[in-house]
């Protein structure tokens, strides 16, 4: 696939098309003007923002605001931080009502060692949320038969970690991944936290998940904007080493240039 043709590999969520594969957070930056020349670094098209830090209508987000208009991408608002069904769900309602958006990153916190997502509590808020005329992106872990839950509630995006958030462990089960991946084939799938390094987002792409969502590995880099552009040429290359299809694995060595006959200095006379 050349660079035009894999420029031209658009996807959609929830009718929407887009071009870059990384969705990427707008918190922990050293700086406003470090977010913003992160954020287009990456090439995303897509943010996720906070209503609790980020609301236009309070007085310490605003600012924070009006740098993340500047940026031209679209909002993902999200309920982090949340810990019920109804606190979630009250929090995308007035997510929707200022951000002027039906998308919410559903998160549920079900246990504060790791901020594992409360599987039950996250699939009633998806279920009222999806009543309630939400699109949903539901954050949840990588159990198969939970995201086979959301989707069949009407979830059209599942966002399976990798590791817990923040942790940078990469892709702890890439065999649950992968089987989420075989097993819902689908609807678009986003390996939402724990992505540390660029190599685990590669990882991600080649076992053919659709994106990536991160914040704390760009935002806690040594150098967030150059990390930016890092994680972009990783995905992209993710996406193109899916693509082309990898060489099966084998068990056993096999020469990559095979013996043909005997080399005729070798030939007895």
């Amino acid at each position: 696939m050349s660079a035009k043709e894999l420029s031209q590999d658009s996807w959609q969520l929830y009718g929407k098309a887009f071009n870059s594969r990384l969705l990427v957070g707008t918190a922990l930056y050293p700086s406003p003007q470090v977010m913003q020349d992160s954020i287009r670094a990456s090439g995303t098209e897509i943010v996720t923002v906070s209503l609790r830090r980020q609301s236009p209508e309070s007085g310490g987000g605003s600012s924070m605001w009006e740098f993340i208009k500047e940026l031209g991408c679209a909002v993902l608002p999200n309920t982090a931080g949340c810990r019920t069904v109804k606190e979630a769900v009250t929090l995308a309602q007035m997510s929707r009502e200022i951000f002027q958006t039906p998308w919410i990153k559903l998160e549920v916190v079900g246990d504060d060692y790791n901020l594992q997502p409360d599987p039950v509590a996250t699939l009633k808020a998806a279920e009222q949320l999806i009543e309630l005329g939400f699109e949903v992106f539901p954050y949840c872990t990588d159990d198969l038969v939970m995201c086979q839950y959301l989707r069949d509630a009407g979830c059209k995006v599942l966002m399976p970690w990798g590791a817990p958030i923040g942790t940078g462990r990469g892709l702890m089960n890439p065999y649950a991944l992968q089987t989420i991946r075989e097993r819902i084939p689908d609807i678009p799938l986003i390996v939402d936290a724990g992505i540390g390094k660029p190599s685990h987002a590669v990882q991600a792409l080649e076992l053919g998940y659709d994106g990536i969502l991160l914040n704390t590995a760009i935002a806690k880099a040594v150098d967030p904007v150059l990390m930016a552009s890092a994680f972009r040429s990783a995905i992209e290359t993710g996406r193109q080493s899916y693509l082309a299809g990898s060489m099966p694995e084998r068990q056993t060595a096999q020469p990559s240039t095979p013996t043909v006959g005997t080399p005729f200095w070798h030939q007895s006379k």
